[in-house]
């Protein structure tokens, strides 16, 4: 059984749900989005703090992990992606955060023209529905809505006057014109309730004639005809089905799916393809290279006093208050996100611009979906923004079932090590300041005997985890072993582009989701424009 449409997009997670909305917004083309997920009937995708119930979770999460990592003692993590429309922008913590002007001049600089700050500020802005209103640097016209924190504890003011008294200034936008600073996260949320991508771009436009959602479509390949994508290969609710299209398939995949679905296609890295029994299209050696992610080292420090969640959700009738004060005002610890207070600071290793992130929060537990400590705590993860560690990604079967070979290969250069030891360093500091140092009982992570440089390390290898950020594996650029040429089509190939953040040549400096949406508004442009 086979249908044609003019774009299919494979994929309707942060990206693909843009796509889709704005490919179809005039009525005069056909869509096709396909998602292998579900719809997002579950309710906790929708309640704020519903991410510690969907991932981890076989029905929302891929529950994709790395290979044992050597920077990290030969640990694996678990990688969670999104599983259902919406992608990882149903099951993520909502920050809305884009990054430094810098990120995207550098990207114009290397070769990708366009993509400068002033190129893609129109679309961060276009994308936006700002609670507080259109500034130089905020919209809000788009659909995509971004308000304040509302849930906020005490201990949340005293960590950002502490980050402060350590010389960063205070800010009440990470988004504005410089990043720098210590305040309050705003959230990709409305009246208490998450804005996905598909509740900000797919939940008023589903009924479009010229739209086809079809969930359960799992994409196994690309087909090409004279180096032309131009069928879809899927099994759609286990059926296998063809999917034609007539001008573009845009590949929304994500980072993982979006590198393996290319390899299983017949592009990459030639030995991989030919290794696993596949025909080689292009021979692209880049296609699963060039992967970074944010790695978080969670430093928990117990408090003295029940100041935290740990406390206020300690018991079965305290759970069920919140949940009644979420029903009744949409207020309260479900309304909260992943974290409530950014850091974005200076270490000694860096003069001009922040180096590290916080997320802090009022909580601490093992991860997300085990379940809060029985003692009260604090968690202040911190992330060195601009890693130099990559890693790949590359398929180990044919079967688009078998999950890729994920190798992050973290903490494997000098200055990522001397990164990690600062950031333990710069935590401890700031629990030692006047702010912070009455609440603090004791260390709890990292252990707090290691001192030297050489024991923070090893602490940094026992305890960092995933902060979900992978990017990078279809990286974009004008050179010979680019994946994406700046208009994000695939080189060698005609009729195919990735559109996702795979495509970022290098990781942006904060969380990945307002610069994925920001990606695909961009590439609708692009699109339109060349029809």
């Amino acid at each position: 059984m086979s249908v044609s449409f003019d774009y299919v997009i494979i994929g309707a997670g942060s990206a693909g749900c843009v796509l889709a909305n704005r490919l179809s917004a005039d009525g005069t083309t056909t869509v096709a989005l396909l998602e292998a997920g579900s719809t997002d009937w579950n309710p906790w995708i929708h309640v704020p703090v519903g991410y510690f119930k969907t991932i981890h979770n076989p029905a929302t999460d891929w529950c994709y992990e790395t290979e044992p990592d050597p920077g990290l003692n030969g640990r694996s993590l678990k990688w969670p992606r999104g599983k259902v429309l919406g992608g990882s922008s149903s099951i993520n913590g909502l920050l809305y955060i884009r990054g430094q002007a810098e990120d995207y001049d550098n990207w114009a600089a290397n070769g990708c023209s366009g993509w400068s700050f002033n190129d893609v500020l129109p679309y961060f802005k276009r994308s936006q529905n700002q609670a507080r209103g259109a500034s130089e640097y905020h919209g809000t016209d788009g659909p995509l809505r971004v308000s304040d924190m509302s849930f906020k504890r005490p201990i949340c003011d005293d960590f950002i006057n502490g980050v402060a008294e350590l010389g960063t200034p205070l800010s009440n936008d990470a988004n504005g014109e410089n990043q720098e600073g210590v305040g309050y996260y705003q959230l990709t949320a409305h009246n208490g309730r998450r804005c996905s991508s598909a509740a900000a771009y797919l939940k008023d436009i589903k009924k479009r004639p010229n739209l086809t959602i079809l969930t359960h479509a799992f994409a196994e390949r690309i087909g090409f005809e004279n180096r032309r994508a131009h069928i879809v290969h899927i099994k759609h609710k286990n059926e296998p089905r063809i999917i034609k299209a007539n001008r573009e398939v845009i590949l929304s995949g994500g980072t993982i799916n979006s590198a393996q679905l290319l390899q299983l296609s017949g592009i990459g890295p030639g030995q991989v393809l030919q290794d696993q029994g596949i025909d080689v299209v292009i021979d692209s050696p880049d296609v699963g290279e060039n992967l970074q992610d944010h790695l978080q080292l969670r430093t928990v420090y117990k408090t003295r006093k029940p100041v935290t969640l740990n406390d206020e959700l300690s018991n079965p009738l305290q759970k069920m208050r919140a949940g009644l004060q979420y029903m009744t005002t949409r207020s309260g610890p479900l309304s909260m996100a992943a974290s409530q207070v950014f850091a974005f600071c200076k270490t000694r290793l860096s003069n001009d611009r922040p180096d590290i992130q916080y997320h802090f929060q009022p909580l601490s537990a093992d991860s997300p979906g085990e379940g809060l400590h029985s003692f009260s705590a604090i968690t202040a993860s911190v992330c060195q923004l601009r890693p130099e560690s990559r890693g790949s990604i590359h398929i180990k079967s044919a079967d688009p079932t078998v999950h890729p070979s994920i190798k992050p290969n973290y903490l494997s250069t000098e200055l990522d090590c001397q990164t990690a030891i600062e950031s333990i360093k710069h935590a401890r500091k700031v629990m030692q300041t006047k702010a912070m140092k009455e609440h603090i009982q004791e260390e709890y992570l990292p252990d707090p005997a290691a001192t030297s440089d050489e024991q923070l390390l090893n602490q940094a290898r026992e305890i960092a985890n995933t902060i979900y950020h992978p990017v990078g594996t279809c990286r974009m650029g004008t050179d010979d072993n680019a994946v994406v040429d700046p208009q994000l089509q695939v080189k060698g190939v005609q009729g195919l582009r990735v559109v996702d953040a795979s495509i970022m040549p290098e990781i942006v400096s904060g969380n990945t989701n307002a610069p994925t949406i920001m990606i695909a508004e961009r590439a609708s442009d692009f699109i339109l424009n060349q029809r």
